[in-house]
């Protein structure tokens, strides 16, 4: 509806005039030789010779300098994406629209994008099911939630506490009206046929009337699941020695890699795209044989393999039902259909056929697939790529709670923070093993060229040099701004400071505004509450305002 693809049936969406709005197309279409080329249509006409700005954007991205003078059609879909979006950053609108930028992005660029958005000098929207890319860049979170939005200062856990409490409020308040209704109700019935009762039953029968009727808080639908265990009584699940791997017989992809997998691991996969993380997992999934090396499972070892085309393998003309069946044709129809029921697909949704959901409905299909068979070995590539953020979360707590081992290839690095305990990284060259989570590798080895790629501006654009004399009146001239500049540094630092201030005392009379209102559901008084509610609200605007007023100021300060 903001980009006008799509019309609202009430209301409005207005802007300012010459407000310009850009968004990632996932339409593919090229016009350009060359990615640099390509990527360079997003400057103005008159700077679309500043080529550095691209190459700039393009290796943040994941380009190599080789790339530069490739064509948009020799990269993958993926790719592909990149260049829209690198295009799309150049053009500099107003307000950036992003729809799960992070998709096609591997960790390094994932990363690159979000340092780049908490620069961003205008507004941005996202839409990412990555929670900490989203805490990360956005200064307010807003949920789509029981038929309108919620949005609030602030990350996302701040959100669903807000909610949390909102929802806690509204339900004792609900039953203590619930109470007095049925008091008032008892009370008519008890004296209705009293004519010396009658002005007061008719004073109760208007405020029985006047009562609001709060509808019971319905449980929205979420993802909540658990794999299917199978026990495991040894202790390797898998031991892979001395592997070896290329498509090209001369260009190994994976060179000697030795590692095995404990009955419980948790080994996250990681690397840039491309460098051969999916097909370690084929390979471990024995879909593909290595060329040197073994890759070992124990008769005892059950497998279920997430892969990121498997999805594809669902049968379009198959019901959602007959899937799940197919992983395990021994189950009743109870079963399967609890299954259906636990992925959101309840009633007749379990029979709508694979052809005409969505990507993320496949996803949660094929891991109704995984859950219904019983395995001790989890190989999951990319799972969340069409998950929304709850269903991630979701997959986060399943895999917690999962009494096998866990192979996983994700650039969420929330995944990798709060699971992986070992890693296999593809970096440098041959991928290696640590003992040891995902902080420790940035801390003891970081990603390689993660730093923006620099490029050398033209020697036309090389300022000249400055005469002596010329010299030294820019340096008066330098002071005396540098004194006003250092001046406005100190006003806004102390602005700042009293900000952050000024916004702990609005939270924290926030807090006790909320507090009461939770002691007063169970009483009998409307009008306090309507006052405290009133004065919570005002709260939440000052607090929003504050924050907006303070995000300014730093951004003038930096």
């Amino acid at each position: 509806m903001i980009l006008d693809e799509e019309h609202a049936d009430s209301g409005s969406i207005t802007f300012p005039r010459g407000y310009r709005i850009g968004h990632l197309s996932q339409h593919l279409k090229f016009s350009q030789p060359t990615i640099l080329e390509e990527a360079c249509l997003g400057l103005p006409k008159d700077e679309r010779d500043q080529t550095y700005r691209g190459e700039i954007i393009l290796s943040g991205l994941g380009f190599s300098q080789a790339d530069m003078q490739r064509a948009p059609s020799e990269f993958s879909g993926g790719f592909q994406i990149r260049i829209n979006l690198a295009r799309l950053l150049l053009s500099e609108p107003n307000l950036l629209l992003l729809d799960e930028p992070t998709n096609y992005l591997d960790i390094v660029s994932a990363r690159w994008l979000e340092e780049t958005l908490r620069e961003w000098p205008g507004e941005l929207i996202v839409i990412t099911h990555d929670r900490a890319f989203m805490d990360a860049v956005t200064t307010h979170t807003m949920l789509i939630y029981r038929g309108t939005f919620r949005k609030i200062p602030g990350n996302t856990q701040k959100l669903y506490d807000a909610i949390a409490l909102d929802e806690e409020v509204y339900e004792k308040t609900r039953l203590n009206e619930d109470k007095k209704r049925k008091e008032l109700e008892r009370f008519i019935d008890r004296f209705r046929a009293q004519a010396s009762k009658a002005s007061v039953v008719q004073s109760r029968v208007k405020a029985l009337a006047r009562m609001e009727v709060k509808e019971e808080l319905v449980e929205e639908d979420s993802l909540e699941f658990s794999f299917s265990s199978k026990p495991f009584h040894g202790k390797t699940v898998i031991e892979v020695q001395d592997l070896t791997f290329g498509y090209q017989a001369d260009v190994p992809l994976i060179r000697e890699l030795a590692f095995h997998v404990g009955k419980s691991d948790r080994i996250g996969i990681i690397g840039k795209n491309g460098r051969g993380k999916s097909t370690l997992l084929k390979l471990l999934a024995q879909e593909m044989k290595p060329q040197v090396g073994t890759v070992n499972t124990s008769p005892s070892t059950s497998v279920a393999y997430f892969g990121q085309t498997n999805i594809d393998r669902l049968h379009p003309k198959m019901t959602i039902e007959e899937e799940i069946t197919s992983a395990h044709p021994g189950w009743g129809r109870t079963q399967i259909r609890g299954i259906c029921g636990t992925m959101m697909f309840s009633g007749d949704m379990a029979l709508k056929k694979v052809e005409v959901l969505s990507g993320g409905e496949r996803s949660r299909v094929l891991l109704g697939k995984i859950i219904a068979t019983p395995s001790n070995l989890l190989l999951l590539d990319e799972p969340t790529n069409h998950l929304d953020l709850q269903s991630v979360e979701a997959l986060k707590d399943a895999l917690h709670d999962y009494a096998g081992a866990v192979i996983l290839v994700t650039h969420n690095e929330m995944l990798l923070r709060e699971l992986c305990t070992r890693l296999i990284v593809f970096q440098g060259e041959k991928p290696f093993l640590i003992e040891g989570g995902y902080d420790y590798f940035l801390d003891k080895y970081g990603w390689e060229d993660e730093a923006p790629f620099q490029v050398q501006k033209p020697s036309a654009m090389i300022e000249a040099k400055v005469e002596p004399k010329t010299q030294v009146v820019q340096d008066h001239q330098t002071t005396r701004v540098s004194k006003s500049a250092e001046a406005r540094r100190r006003k806004l630092e102390k602005e700042i400071a009293d900000g952050e201030a000024a916004i702990i005392a609005l939270e924290g009379e926030q807090v006790a505004v909320q507090k009461e209102l939770e002691a007063l559901a169970l009483e009998s008084s409307p009008a306090r509450i309507q006052e405290l509610s009133l004065r919570l609200h005002e709260i939440s605007q000052a607090i929003e305002k504050a924050f907006e007023d303070l995000a300014w100021k730093q951004k003038e300060l930096s």
